[in-house]
């Protein structure tokens, strides 16, 4: 009998992300990631009993790891320095939104640990918004936002900046520090 290839976890949600956004969630398979692995699918299966498990479980990790760098924003002080942290982070790793989103089309039905990792994200989820509704906080206490505009749209707004395309191709620092002027002080001359 062959011996099974071994694989990590690294190597494992490593492919998990390449193929999630090669396929997205519909077209992601635990064949496809087997033959990516150069393993077979029972060796998946050994850990898993589903693709969603196993997507939920990987989504889980990369929200963990970007709670950990969004994390480092406490090391700033000042709003304005948070803000750059923030942008320079959310440009680092602009699929994250596409992962969000692909994890967000997974039913928490299928099984009882889908959905308790379902419930997971939802948290991790909850915990993103907490630091990032801590960052508006600053920026209010520092009087560095307009009082008549709602947070979630202030939010919303910065997070949404990662799917302007850029079709230009704009050089990438070029791109993320027109960003920063627009948001900071608009796109209108004082004229």
């Amino acid at each position: 009998m062959a011996r099974e290839r071994k694989f990590s976890t690294d190597d494992l949600y490593l492919a998990t992300r390449q193929l999630l956004l090669i396929h997205g969630y519909e077209g992601f398979t635990v064949s496809l990631l087997a033959d990516r692995l150069e393993v077979s699918r029972g060796a998946i299966y050994k850990y898993f009993e589903n693709k969603e498990e196993l997507i939920t479980e990987y989504m889980i990790s990369e929200m963990n790891e970007y709670l950990l760098k969004l994390d480092h924003m406490k090391k700033y002080e000042s709003f304005e320095a948070q803000f750059d942290f923030l942008l320079n982070l959310i440009f680092s790793d602009t699929e994250i939104t596409k992962l969000i989103n692909i994890g967000r089309q997974i039913p928490a039905n299928i099984s009882e640990r889908v959905a308790k990792n379902k419930e997971k994200l939802e948290a991790l989820h909850l915990h993103m918004y907490d630091c990032l509704q801590n960052f508006i906080d600053l920026g209010r206490k520092e009087k560095k936002l307009k009082a008549q505009i709602p947070d979630p749209l202030i939010l919303g707004f910065i997070l949404q900046t990662i799917t302007i395309p850029n079709h230009a191709n704009i050089p990438k620092k070029q791109w993320i520090e027109s960003i920063k002027e627009i948001i900071k002080n608009g796109m209108f001359t004082n004229n």
